[in-house]
C-alpha cells in the first residue's frame, strides 16, 4: 500500500513574506544638481533659482526622486529644499541622497505601516530571491518589525529555509 504524499508546508501555518510584492510601481530617478552649478561647483542663486523656475517639473509625475550632487560642491541645505518644494506637486517621493537610499526610505515606510496582527505567533518566512532591487536594510528593518510578533523567521524558500530566530 502506497503513502499518500503530505505537502506539510502547505498545511502549515508558515507565512511566506515577499517584500517584492509590496515594491511600488514608478521609476525611480537620480537627479544631479551639478548641472546647475557654475563650473559644477559652486551655486549662484540667482542662477540656481532661474533654472528651478524654468525647468519642466512635469517630468517627474508618479516618480521616486533621489537629490544629488556628483561634484565635490557644497550645497546649501535650502538648494535640497527648493527642488523639493518644485517636484513634490509631480514625485511621488523626494529624498537625498543615492538610488539606494531612496530604496531604502521606500521600503522604512512600507514596512513601518505593515499591520502585525496577522503575523502574531506564526512562523515567518522572508522570501529572499527577488527581480527587484531590494536593500538589504529593508530586510534588516522587516526583521526587527516581525521579531517582536512571529513565532520564528526563516529566511529564503520553504524547501530550503535558513532559520534566524525562534521565540522562547
Amino acid at each position: 500500500m502506497e503513502k499518500e504524499i503530505v505537502n506539510r508546508v502547505t498545511n502549515s501555518q508558515l507565512i511566506t513574506f515577499d517584500l517584492e510584492d509590496y515594491y511600488p510601481d514608478g521609476e525611480r530617478v537620480s537627479f544631479d544638481i551639478s548641472k546647475w552649478l557654475y563650473e559644477g561647483i559652486v551655486l549662484k542663486e540667482k542662477d540656481f533659482r532661474t533654472f528651478a523656475e524654468s525647468h519642466d517639473w512635469s517630468q517627474y509625475t508618479n516618480n521616486f526622486v533621489a537629490l544629488g550632487c556628483s561634484t565635490d560642491a557644497i550645497i546649501p541645505g535650502w538648494a535640497y529644499l527648493l527642488l523639493t518644494i518644485k517636484l513634490s506637486p509631480f514625485a511621488k517621493k523626494v529624498t537625498v541622497g543615492s538610488l539606494e537610499d531612496l530604496e531604502v526610505l521606500i521600503y522604512s515606510e512600507i514596512i513601518l505601516d505593515l499591520p502585525l496582527e496577522s503575523f502574531k505567533d506564526k512562523p515567518l518566512i522572508i522570501k529572499g530571491c527577488s527581480n527587484k532591487s531590494i536593500p538589504a536594510a529593508a530586510y534588516v528593518l522587516l526583521v526587527q518589525r516581525f521579531q517582536p510578533v512571529a513565532k520564528s523567521i526563516m529566511y529564503g524558500e520553504a524547501c530550503s529555509s535558513v532559520p534566524l530566530y525562534r521565540k522562547k
